[in-house]
Formats: structure tokens, C-alpha cells, sequence
């Protein structure tokens, strides 16, 4: 029982720092330490420990030896590379999606959008969970129709090694002026019309802006690194 207990508590401290790393509380780079986060969440050590082992493993925070633990950091390289990866993958998958999709396909892309825009993205003055599920499900939506499995697999593994830029690029990136709704319009209208190359576009631009809000944090990071 005491040990099922000590899980439970263990995992639901891992829910709050996740979450308040995904929105920003705990900056790219800071260190975790145990006796601050265990005074924090009124919790021993240990738990704070396994939960940070957690986060390490899906890589939120890196586990330096001898040294505990630490958010990661933005590294501008990593940024730039995985943006330059996912605007040529994603751009081809979807291409192809508006080519070749047919009604089944659109239906979904369709029906995942309007999910999207009956989604509120903050709740209680904090960024909702719900809405990024929703937004990573129309993403997805507008790749399943490629017809290329091998395709679609490596544009998906790319969309979930940027899952915490997208977080970020508001509370770390102050991108507060985007207009993220207009911007999912405008690549829904594309893939409707079946015009590829707008699609293609569209979608990239959409990859950049949230790699473009990131990149002065990153670059500042790697010069005081």
C-alpha cells in the first residue's frame, strides 16, 4: 500500500513539473534542485527524484552527473536543423496528402480542423493541454492522407522531437501576437482546394514562425554556454 501510495504521489508531481516546464515556469537551462522542488511540492527527495527520471526520459530535462538535474537548454543548431528537416518532410508529406487524399481523408481533415477551432487554447489564464491535443491530431490528419507510410512515419517522429518548441514559443518565446486560428484556416482552404504548393507553403510557414520566435532565446543561450 505505502509503496502504490509513494507512486501515486510520485506521478502526480511529475504532471506538475512537466507541466510547468511545457509552459515556461521553469526556463530553458535552469537547474532543478531536489531540496527547492521537494520544499516546493511538499514532498521528499525522493519523490522528486523519480519524477525527475521521468522527465528525463522524455527528454524535458537532462541529467547531469554529479550535478542532479536541469531543464534542457534551446540549442540554436538542434532548432535550426529540426525546422530545416520538418519543412522539407512535412511540406513533401503533405504535398503529396493534397495530391493524392481522397474524401475520407478530406472528411477527417475537415472534422480534426473544426475540433481545433472549438478548442479554447488558454483555460484558467494557462495554456490548455486539450488544444494540443487537438492542434497534434490535425496536424496528423493533414499528413495521413500522403499514401506513403515510410513518409508519414519520419514526418511524425520530427512533429514529436518539436512537441516542447511548440510549447515554448509563447512562454519562452513571447510570440503573443500570432495568429495561430488564421493560420490553420489558411492551410485547411489550401488542402480543400487541392492547391500542393500553397499547402507546401503554407505549412512551412507555419513550421518557421515558431522557430523563428525561439531562435534569439537559443542564440543567447548558446553564447552564455
Amino acid at each position: 500500500m505505502a509503496s502504490t501510495k509513494a507512486s501515486t504521489l510520485a506521478g502526480a508531481v511529475y504532471e506538475q513539473i512537466r507541466r510547468e516546464i511545457l509552459n515556461g515556469a521553469y526556463q530553458p537551462g535552469r537547474r532543478l534542485r531536489f531540496v527547492d522542488l521537494a520544499e516546493r511540492y511538499s514532498v521528499s527527495q525522493s519523490v522528486i527524484r523519480e519524477a525527475l527520471a521521468r522527465l528525463s526520459e522524455q527528454g524535458l530535462v537532462d541529467s547531469l552527473p554529479q550535478q542532479g538535474f536541469r531543464v534542457v537548454s534551446l540549442s540554436l543548431k538542434d532548432l535550426n536543423e529540426l525546422t530545416e528537416a520538418r519543412c522539407d518532410i512535412e511540406s513533401l508529406a503533405f504535398r503529396y496528402a493534397v495530391e493524392r487524399g481522397d474524401m475520407e481523408w478530406e472528411s477527417r481533415v475537415v472534422a480534426a480542423h473544426h475540433r481545433l477551432a472549438s478548442t479554447p487554447t488558454i483555460v484558467d489564464g494557462e495554456p490548455n493541454p486539450e488544444w494540443f491535443d487537438v492542434h497534434e491530431r490535425f496536424h496528423r490528419a493533414l499528413l495521413e492522407g500522403c499514401g506513403n507510410d515510410r513518409l508519414l512515419g519520419v514526418a511524425l517522429s520530427l512533429r514529436d522531437a518539436s512537441a516542447l518548441y511548440r510549447h515554448w514559443s509563447c512562454p519562452i518565446g513571447h510570440d503573443y501576437t500570432r495568429d495561430v486560428a488564421a493560420e490553420h484556416k489558411a492551410i485547411l482552404e489550401a488542402a480543400l482546394v487541392r492547391d500542393p504548393e500553397v499547402a507546401a507553403s503554407l505549412l512551412c510557414e507555419h513550421i518557421e514562425r515558431t522557430t523563428a520566435a525561439l531562435r534569439p532565446v537559443a542564440a543567447s543561450q548558446d553564447e552564455a554556454s
